[in-house]
């Protein structure tokens, strides 16, 4: 037998879509979106789940995942988990990273201490909640509470007095919670692709707050791509984000969302929002739209994400062959 280099083919990209998450149907578009872009590089299949568990004949041999499950399970680590467990490869962010970046309470902490800007907040259970009396003594009287671990804005209220607060506070039955004081100002969003910012997108939402209508009904909010912002802003919110990306521990891509406060006598006045590691996938969505202003198009992008997981499972599979 020679020694000559083994060639491994192409896996087959096997997209992720669907879920039991309140972000279905949310992940269905994202999945079907890119499976397309995905089938002009690679073999490519797409899974539409019903179940929190990998789909019926997905083999560690001939496959990579693409996940677009957005939310509770696909974006928590759980799907993660279960991959990991039987050596399937998947693009984005492992286990733990996941995990970690879908606890917004946890993510300030660990990003607050590399120097990234945080909002004041307090984090509390349904069973243990606070008195709105006690939480705009700490906070203020403007303050957007929202769930500790979902996305797309599920749940997310702005709130301002202690009559509404009380409202809010007495809706919540169940579940982890996050109360902050309310930065106002402009919201920027920015992709990190192996470790480097791509361009800012501002979005500014004509209710004012970004919430869950506001993302997905048309019309209903404007995005700048590129944010129009000074050079060093720009520059600003991408070491800002690529910070949060490594503090994290993420790996191969994720979206971060800032709020640039409007006051001018605050001491720092770029705040995370969040860090979603499995942002949304239409050619629409943040993260295609903060690549077009490098010049990356929606199936040069996917196949950017995809890529670090490919030499993962040829690396792999070189090893075994």
């Amino acid at each position: 037998m020679g020694g000559g280099v083994v060639s491994v083919p192409l896996p087959i990209i096997a997209v992720l879509c669907g879920g039991t998450s309140a972000e279905r149907e949310v992940s269905l578009g994202s999945g079907r979106a890119s499976a397309l872009a995905l089938a002009r590089s690679f073999p490519t299949r797409l899974f539409e789940l019903d179940a929190n568990a990998p789909p019926t004949g997905l083999d560690p041999a001939r496959h990579v995942v693409f996940s677009t499950l957005h939310g509770t399970f696909g974006e928590d680590g759980g799907m993660q988990r279960l991959l990991q467990a039987v050596g399937v490869h998947h693009a984005g962010c492992d286990a733990a990273a996941s995990a970690l970046t879908m606890d917004k309470a946890r993510t300030k902490k660990t990003v607050a201490a590399r120097g990234v800007g945080v909002a004041k907040g307090r984090a509390f259970s349904a069973a243990k909640k606070p008195a709105a009396s006690e939480l705009i003594a700490e906070l203020g009287e403007q303050l957007v509470v929202k769930p500790n671990a979902e996305g797309s804005s599920v749940g997310l209220a702005v709130v301002a007095g202690g009559a509404k607060l009380a409202e809010k506070l007495a809706d919540i039955t169940a579940g982890d919670w996050l109360a902050e004081e309310r930065i106002v100002g402009r919201e920027l969003s920015v992709g990190v692709v192996n470790g480097r910012a791509l361009g800012v997108v501002e979005i500014r939402p004509r209710s004012g707050v970004y919430d869950f209508a506001s993302k997905y009904t048309k019309g209903l909010t404007e995005y700048f791509a590129p944010a129009p912002l000074d050079e060093a802003t720009t520059r600003a919110v991408q070491t800002a984000a690529e910070t949060a990306f490594a503090a994290c521990g993420c790996r191969d891509y994720a979206r971060v969302d800032f709020m640039l406060a409007s006051e001018q006598n605050v001491n720092n006045s770029l705040y995370l929002l969040e860090l979603n590691t499995l942002p949304g996938m239409k050619e629409t969505s943040l993260l295609p739209m903060s690549a077009r202003c490098v010049g990356l198009d929606f199936s040069g992008l996917v196949r950017e994400l995809v890529a670090p997981a490919v030499s993962r499972f040829r690396a792999g599979r070189s090893a075994v062959t």
